[in-house]
């Protein structure tokens, strides 16, 4: 198999699961570029109440108070469509500053509050609030499998979506692996990261 399938810099044959899951959340196509959205098959306590929105703001109210300033930075990584940044500009109490932040591999919703700024990376030197909520619920990550041999091996996918074998883990990654899920055994995987 070439080296670019497993390690992901290939668009044919099988590539690692962080690329492949990447790439089936963010590329061609993929769940979070789709006209529809994440709202379009799930709901998130965002999308179910504005409860949750105006907890934020409260919270947010009293990160400003500790900070001793009434502007303050709200940063929402893994933003989605907005939702939960458009929530808090409703709920904020009156004489709070709030500079709202969407940080998101997506491009910027059509339609969004324009005091929301947005971009793929966190702004630097602002004070107040990062939150991220939706953001650890997809975070792509290899999966290593010990095989009938004992050896660990990265978990490889085919573009049908059914998996193969890679290679040996090693590096970095195996010193992960020992440190943080050793393998148990013939069978098992691990998620590496």
């Amino acid at each position: 198999m070439p080296r670019g399938a497993a390690d992901g810099r290939c668009d044919t044959g099988p590539r690692r699961w962080r690329t492949a899951a990447e790439r089936a959340l963010y590329g061609p196509g993929g769940f979070y570029l789709r006209p529809e959205g994440p709202a379009g098959h799930f709901r998130t306590s965002v999308h179910a109440s504005p409860l949750f929105a105006a907890a934020v703001a409260r919270l947010l109210a009293d990160t400003a108070e500790r900070l001793g300033t009434d502007e303050v930075a709200f940063v929402d990584i893994g933003a989605g469509r907005g939702e939960l940044l458009s929530g808090i500009l409703a709920a904020v109490p009156d004489g709070l500053a709030v500079r709202p932040y969407g940080v998101e591999r997506a491009p910027r919703p059509a339609g969004l509050d324009p005091r929301i700024a947005w971009g793929t990376e966190p702004p630097a030197g602002v004070g107040g609030l990062l939150f991220a909520n939706e953001w650890l619920d997809n975070v792509p990550v290899d999966i290593a499998e010990t095989g009938p041999d004992g050896v660990v091996r990265y978990v490889l996918v085919r573009p049908d979506g059914s998996e193969e074998p890679g290679d040996p883990v090693e590096g970095p990654d195996a010193e992960w692996l020992a440190r943080w899920w050793p393998p148990a055994g013939p069978g098992t995987r691990a998620e590496i990261g």
